[in-house]
């Protein structure tokens, strides 16, 4: 017989694993705490016949195979769209990403020559040897630009000033721009690098018809189909590793309190990393147990409302960089898909809020939520009160890992304990391996787990996974080959 497998979480990694397993003859058990929606992170949720994302995801991949897993798991549902994002900033819109030409022109005659000025300064006199992330883009735009486009907006989503972020984040994130590569951009076709695409460039994406739950909804019925069993509202909350037997034993309890044990040979873990270590038996030692609870997560709150449809804008999202509103992006729903839209003449926007679990945002109640979201929507001049309908709020806790300046250190010191301590124990996706990836990435890395077990060996090392979902065979002189995607980490003196 087969090994069997238990899935701690039904989200991109877990799904993707449990399909791989399933479609090869193996036994897989998928537990999911949310009681009703498979996805995670990538779940739609439906709401009075509305369809919303908790963040939007744009179907794109460098990696073939994971192109290739969408069609099969999706072969008929997904519509090609038009790729459309801007930044608002002083009640106008601007294209993301930036169109130089267009900013100065929309900044107006004064502003763009501040913007010109301040850009030939800094480059008549660059600051030498940039350490954080203000300086680095600052070299790259000027610092006037910088402060319109650039630090609002990061400064919302991470909770840490612009200043304390590592230089190395900026430089990965906007990855060769200046002001100048930007105007030849916007210029010239799209530029070819090695017979890639730029990724921040492409212009369309595919998308499922009523959102990115619908490939997670089909995954999971194919998973059941093959035989795998995917159970909802069941919560891990103990892993025991059982050296006589060499087993996991796995306690989950489901919201009526019920407590029960699974077992199985292998265990994949996308749940965040600090409550995997926590939750293990034999406990882990003092350095390990320290390095997971120094791990800390950055959450999200949506606010969907729907209004009536007054064509406001008509973009994916929108960036919103104006200091003196607390949301940081707008999903415009219709935008992705008119299939989410159950009436033409209504339209939902989905108001997002960065912050941490147990500050102020995230402890006020629904009502206050759905008030601020309704204001700031009329204060940026997006939506007029008499237009709304209604709104509903969606919290999602550990949305993004934290990178601070030691993360890397961490996760490498419960890596090590977890490889030789606790054998079969299977880290993929974002908050299971605490790294920053997007949907893509965190299949492949559940992918090549799930072909090391029905290999009987270690294939693939699911670590050495980039950021752009590609896998590196060579052990090394490969630059980036760690997967250690840079992050925004606080610099040091």
């Amino acid at each position: 017989m087969p090994p069997t497998t238990l899935v701690i979480g039904a989200g991109p990694a877990g799904l993707t694993a449990a399909y791989h397993l399933s479609q090869c003859g193996f036994p897989v058990l998928v537990l999911e705490s949310d009681p009703t929606y498979v996805g995670g992170i990538s779940r739609t949720v439906e709401f009075k016949g509305f369809h919303f994302d908790i963040g939007g995801h744009r179907f794109f991949s460098k990696s073939e195979r994971i192109e290739a897993l969408w069609r099969e798991i999706l072969p008929n549902d997904f519509l090609e769209r038009p790729r459309s994002s801007r930044i608002y900033y002083n009640g106008r819109f601007f294209a993301y990403p930036l169109k130089p030409l267009q900013a100065l022109w929309d900044l107006g005659i004064l502003e763009s020559l501040r913007c010109v000025a301040s850009y030939i300064q800094i480059r008549l006199n660059p600051i030498k040897n940039p350490r954080n992330f203000e300086e680095w883009v600052t070299n790259q735009f000027g610092a006037r630009l910088y402060n319109i486009f650039f630090k609002t907006y990061t400064e919302k989503v991470w909770g840490m000033k612009c200043t304390d972020i590592s230089a190395d984040w900026a430089a990965q994130r906007i990855k060769g721009v200046s002001l100048v590569s930007a105007v030849l951009s916007a210029l010239l076709p799209a530029k070819k690098t090695g017979g890639d695409t730029i990724k921040s460039l492409i212009s369309t994406f595919r998308y499922p018809r009523l959102g990115p739950g619908m490939l997670w909804d089909a995954c999971a019925e194919a998973i059941r189909t093959k035989g795998g069993v995917i159970r909802m509202g069941r919560t891990a909350t103990g892993l025991s590793f059982d050296k006589t037997t060499s087993q996991w034993l796995v306690t989950h309890s489901g919201p009526d309190g019920s407590r029960e044990v699974s077992t199985a040979d292998h265990v994949i873990c996308s749940a965040p990393l600090r409550e995997i270590v926590n939750a293990l038996t034999p406990p882990v030692s003092e350095g390990v147990n320290h390095a997971a609870n120094s791990l800390g997560y950055r959450d999200f709150i949506t606010v969907a409302v729907v209004l009536k449809d007054r064509q406001r804008f008509s973009d994916n999202w929108i960036y919103v960089h104006e200091p003196s509103v607390k949301v940081g992006r707008i999903q415009n729903f219709k935008s992705w898909s008119p299939e989410m839209i159950p009436d033409p003449a209504l339209t939902c926007y989905g108001l997002e809020y960065f912050c941490f679990e147990g500050d102020g945002l995230w402890t006020s109640d629904d009502t206050t939520l759905v008030e601020r979201a309704i204001a700031e929507l009329e204060q940026l001049g997006l939506a007029q009160r008499v237009d709304v309908i209604e709104g509903v709020v969606v919290r999602q806790k550990k949305a993004y890992p934290v990178y601070d300046d030691a993360y890397a250190q961490h996760v490498e010191v419960i890596r090590d304990a977890l490889q030789t301590e606790y054998p079969n124990l299977h880290l993929v996706g974002r908050n299971g391996m605490h790294k920053y990836n997007n949907q893509d990435h965190a299949m492949m890395t559940a992918l090549l787990t799930a072909e090391n077990i029905v290999a009987g060996m270690s294939l693939h090392d699911p670590w050495r996974v980039n950021e752009d979902a590609e896998y590196h065979e060579e052990t090394s002189g490969n630059v980036g080959a760690s997967g250690l995607r840079s992050v925004p980490s606080r610099i040091t003196d």
